[in-house]
């Protein structure tokens, strides 16, 4: 990997870099521990997730409910855009300045990143409150001083709340999710749905849903903080640091850009809605989006844990124990991946009709979005690949083309087709950023995704899962005896045929690693 320079700017040597064996161990267990803490993370989010989407909409309506997340939508495209990619310039240049340095460049980093995403949300904030005719653009069924109101709410936590994710990306780059995870993943979302429930049950209102969603975002900030501190403590550092300012914002102004399209992509469809349909749409939309966040657990839980390890692998020179890691961890993430979309995919009706009367409306939306998502989880993480290999452009051009595409598609499907279109233009998007991004890693990277165990995995996938549940739902229809019958039997068929294929799928390596605990392994 030519980009990533071993030595530092004095041109002296980087350390030796360990074994190919034993640094790729080193990743494989590490990963193992950390993605099943993020996936343990993931399944709390997602839950908490679920209920506070079913607590609003119940207490306001799918087009009270729309407002609102009209509302987060915008306030999270922003706050991503906002930290100008330096969240993920701090996981991969914090996690290489410890296989370099120790840690002794970690300062620098922390305050060339810092201060920049500060004063950008600062800045974003204090637009936000001198512009009410933007809410009256995004939240047109609101009454203009209602809408105004909303708008400046969101941009009163603005601040705090980026410049908490760029210090929890500094946190990844330690090598440790359990910073990330605790604070977004299980904090946050179990502390927002403690403050939705009884605002439903004693004064339901998108102003005070939208506060509840906002307030713990400020906790998060203290302990990314005093996370981020303890870190530090714990590796001081005994290299010589090296100036990475020119190189740190060349790697994170495009990533600022692409995540400006990453986040976007996944929210354009609600505002859309939001803004072209109608706030019952919108609502609808959320859930189905919130349906598919939850399939996609396990691929976030691996992203977390995986990617500084792959950076410092890289960083150390060992190119084959990153190959490896990549080839396993994608294994992984399609083998228990699967499963989830295929169920989505067979009984969608049964599923949205979780989040009350209406929502059933969204099931064609929603079986287009399982199909697209079979390709994402089917390519692993081939985007953090590229980022972590310092390939920002790549992610860029790749994340814009399929976010274009996106926009293009949803502006004339939306007004057309409603829920459907915007899961049609997200779909479109979703295949067209993880396709071009597998064939990136694996021709011009080296990065190879399928192998023996990944066509095990495949194979797994369609005779134990696809095979009865669409079955049953021929049967029985999309219904719940249907669905729940199909469930148990796929599980069943599901978890004998990877108990018998266990060796070539590598389930074996994987708690072989969570039993392993060298002292290579990170914090």
């Amino acid at each position: 990997m030519t980009a990533i320079r071993p030595a530092g700017a004095d041109g002296r040597s980087a350390p030796a870099a360990p074994g190919g064996a034993a640094a790729g161990g080193r990743g494989v267990g590490t990963t193992a521990r950390g993605s099943l803490f993020g996936l343990a993370g993931s399944a709390a989010n997602a839950l908490f997730g679920f209920v506070l989407v079913a607590v609003i909409t119940h207490g306001l309506g799918a087009g009270g409910a729309g407002a609102v997340f009209t509302g987060v939508a915008a306030f999270t495209i922003l706050s991503n855009a906002l930290k100008l990619g330096a969240d993920t310039a701090l996981v991969r240049f914090v996690s290489r300045d410890l296989e370099l340095s120790g840690g002794a460049g970690v300062p620098a980093l922390l305050r060339i990143s810092v201060l920049p995403t500060l004063l950008a949300s600062a800045a974003g904030a204090a637009v936000l409150l001198c512009s009410p005719g933007l809410a009256g653009l995004l939240l047109p069924e609101l009454d203009p001083g209602q809408a105004a109101a909303l708008i400046r709410l969101f941009a009163v936590f603005l601040p705090v709340t980026t410049v908490a994710l760029v210090l929890l990306g500094a946190t990844r780059g330690y090598g440790s999710v359990v910073p990330f995870v605790g604070v977004e993943q299980i904090g946050k979302p179990a502390v927002r749905v403690l403050l939705a429930v009884p605002l439903v049950l004693l004064a339901p209102s998108v102003a005070g849903l939208s506060a509840a969603w906002l307030a713990p975002g400020v906790l998060g900030a203290v302990a990314a903080c005093v996370s981020l501190r303890r870190s530090r403590r714990a590796h001081p550092g005994s290299g010589q640091p090296t100036s990475q300012a020119r190189e740190f914002w060349a790697f994170a102004g495009p990533r600022a850009v692409s995540s400006v399209f990453d986040i976007t992509a996944v929210w354009i469809g609600v505002i859309l809605l939001s803004a072209l349909g109608t706030g019952t749409d919108a609502g609808i939309y959320t859930a189905i989006g919130r349906l598919v966040t939850a399939g996609s657990l396990l691929q976030l839980a691996i992203r977390l844990a995986v990617a500084p390890q792959i950076s410092r692998l890289l960083a150390g020179g060992d190119t084959h124990g990153a190959h490896h890691l990549h080839r396993l961890s994608t294994r992984w993430i399609a083998l228990f991946s699967w499963p989830v979309f295929l169920v989505l995919a067979a009984y969608p009706r049964t599923v949205l009709s979780l989040f009350g009367p209406g929502f059933d409306e969204g099931a064609v939306g929603l079986v287009v979005l399982a199909a697209a998502c079979l390709v994402n989880v089917g390519v692993g993480n081939a985007q953090t690949v590229i980022l972590m290999a310092g390939r920002s452009v790549w992610n860029l051009v790749v994340a814009g083309t399929a976010f274009v595409m996106q926009l293009g598609s949803g502006v004339w499907l939306v007004p057309r087709y409603g829920v459907l279109g915007a899961a049609v233009s997200w779909g479109l998007a979703i295949v067209v950023d993880n396709g071009a991004s597998a064939l990136l890693a694996r021709y011009r990277l080296g990065f190879r995704t399928v192998d023996r165990g990944y066509l095990y995995a495949a194979a797994i996938g369609i005779v134990t899962v696809a095979l009865p549940v669409f079955a049953l739902r021929t049967l029985f229809g999309d219904s719940l005896p249907g669905a729940l019958l199909g469930i148990v039997l796929a599980i069943g068929a599901f978890g004998a045929a990877v108990w018998r294929y266990r060796l070539p799928l590598g389930v074996g390596e994987f708690f072989g690693a969570l039993r392993k605990r060298g002292s290579g392994n990170s914090p």
